[in-house]
């Protein structure tokens, strides 16, 4: 049995905190699988994406190729969400990854920012019944999970232009698309 974990997020853009999490739980052996997955339609956020759904996957699959092979290995980039008609909930991604991998473990992983606001879910009680939930203790928030020095990036200070934490890849293609006008 292998421990499957779902890492979802708006990655609007994907940044060197999100990488800091997917490389501490694969070195830590926290879980064997990591199934990285942009946000189609985001319910619990403010504002909608400024990059669109193609974008942001472009962006992981780039982060990714920065990734040392022993990690990277480890990981995919699913569209899950983005190429799903309506809003993205995290209970039908989970059903669809669980009916993937059926003998396997099921994980979502999420920030402490995420986590505070996990009953406000779609279906919250049941995805609880469905996958155990590893929270990742965030600079600034309530810790409720584990500590893996995370960094203090934020992909709102990205889009501002008030950080450049992402790897250069990921930044060529953020000026070459003209994306967050910075």
């Amino acid at each position: 049995m292998s421990r499957v974990g779902i890492y979802g997020g708006t990655f609007d853009p994907i940044h060197n905190g999100h990488l800091q999490v997917i490389r501490q739980l694969i070195e830590k052996k926290i879980i064997d699988r990591l199934i990285l997955v942009p946000a189609g339609q985001p319910l619990l956020r403010e504002n909608s994406p400024v990059a669109s759904g193609a974008q942001r996957r472009a962006m992981c699959q780039l982060a990714l190729t920065t990734l040392p092979e022993s990690i990277s290995t480890h990981v995919q980039v699913n569209p899950i969400e983005i190429l799903r008609a309506g809003p993205s909930y995290a209970i039908d991604t989970v059903e669809a990854v669980r009916a993937s991998y059926p003998n396997d473990e099921i994980f979502l992983i999420m920030g402490a920012d995420a986590y505070s606001k996990i009953d406000q879910w779609h279906r919250a009680a049941e995805l609880h019944a469905l996958v155990s939930i590893i929270c990742i203790n965030r600079p600034g928030f309530a810790p409720h999970g584990i500590d893996i020095a995370a960094l203090d990036v934020s992909a709102t200070a990205v889009r501002a232009g008030l950080s450049a934490d992402v790897p250069e890849i990921v930044g060529a293609f953020i000026r070459e698309n003209n994306l967050y006008d910075n």
